[in-house]
């Protein structure tokens, strides 16, 4: 394989801008087709995006035989069929997180990775972007000594606009989603913590519905211990008013410590009293450094970005807070 080229299944809002156009942006790799349930919106998109093929049946998008890689983006109810056809079918995937409703049919997606020729990445493309990787490094080289600990905080409104708006609100179904607004949402904090400080040990958590607004649950909180003994604290509420709304991480050492807002910009970092802020701004299309290094995964010129393995522990540890 010399050129990557796409087949998306599910191209609706989040292909738009976050990852639809990177595709054709990054070197060697190419949108061929795409697909939507609804042939007039897979049409429109595929019009407007210069995609030369649009089907409304994903099985036609699969055996398309100019596509060796499928970007699947649909919601997590349907990973699990799509990435295995797609396996099966010896083509690479790039599946949207969180990997599956749930562990265990993530790991029948590694499963069905095992006797297949494809490869698999897991979208979890905040690992790639700048700001994470600055507190990466600064996590590795020491700034704030030995970390101890780590405290998230995601406290939002019912009507948080954190959350896509589309035609049915399929995120608090939890039959399509998983688990409400906490699936789609904190798999981005739980594997920056996995990617910043290391893998999970044990894990208990607690959630309910509180409001009754929806059939998921809108309150979660958990603990986790890391094997490296570095414990985490997690909240997550979606059903505070507006004022209280907060989205923060903040990693304690030793020597200091360094607070980030996960959907934000801004980067904190107090040593000794003595606070440092970086802003940083993120990309238009804010998946394409993710797609980038995907694309060359998929080449052989690196490693995964995000293996199975990897979005099977995030999968986890969100099973064992919420079940």
């Amino acid at each position: 394989m010399e050129i990557v080229k796409w087949g998306i299944i599910g191209c609706g809002d989040v292909t738009e801008v976050k990852s639809g156009p990177a595709f054709n942006k990054t070197k060697n790799s190419e949108l061929v087709a795409v697909m939507r349930r609804n042939a007039e919106k897979a049409k429109d998109y595929a019009s407007r995006h210069n995609v030369p093929f649009w089907y409304d049946n994903a099985d036609e998008l699969l055996n398309h035989e100019g596509v060796n890689s499928i970007y699947i983006a649909t919601p997590p109810s349907s990973h699990l069929e799509y990435a295995i056809k797609a396996l099966k079918l010896n083509k690479n995937v790039y599946l949207e997180k969180p990997m599956a409703l749930n562990a265990n049919e993530a790991k029948q997606i590694r499963e069905a990775l095992k006797s297949s020729n494809g490869k698999l990445t897991v979208a979890h493309y905040r690992r790639q972007l700048p700001m994470f990787l600055t507190v990466k490094k600064l996590l590795e080289e020491g700034e704030i000594g030995e970390v101890r600990c780590a405290d998230i905080q995601l406290l939002q409104p019912l009507n948080t606009k954190m959350i896509t708006v589309t035609e049915e609100n399929w995120r608090a179904n939890k039959n399509i989603s998983g688990g409400g607004f906490f699936h789609d949402l904190a798999p981005h904090q739980l594997d920056l913590i996995y990617y910043f400080l290391g893998d999970y040990n044990k894990a208990h958590g607690y959630a309910m519905n509180q409001s009754n607004t929806y059939d998921a649950e809108d309150i979660v909180n958990g603990i986790i211990e890391l094997k490296n003994g570095i414990q985490i604290r997690g909240l997550w509420a979606f059903n505070v008013n507006a004022s209280a709304s907060k989205d923060e991480l903040k990693i304690y050492g030793n020597l200091g410590e360094i607070k980030l807002s996960i959907f934000g910009n801004q980067v904190e970092i107090t040593r000794e009293g003595i606070s440092e802020i970086l802003n940083f701004k993120h990309p238009e299309n804010i998946q394409f450094s993710m797609i980038e290094a995907t694309v060359n995964y998929f080449l052989g010129k690196q490693d995964n970005p995000c293996a199975a393995d990897e979005g099977i522990r995030i999968m986890e540890i969100i099973d064992s807070f919420t079940s």
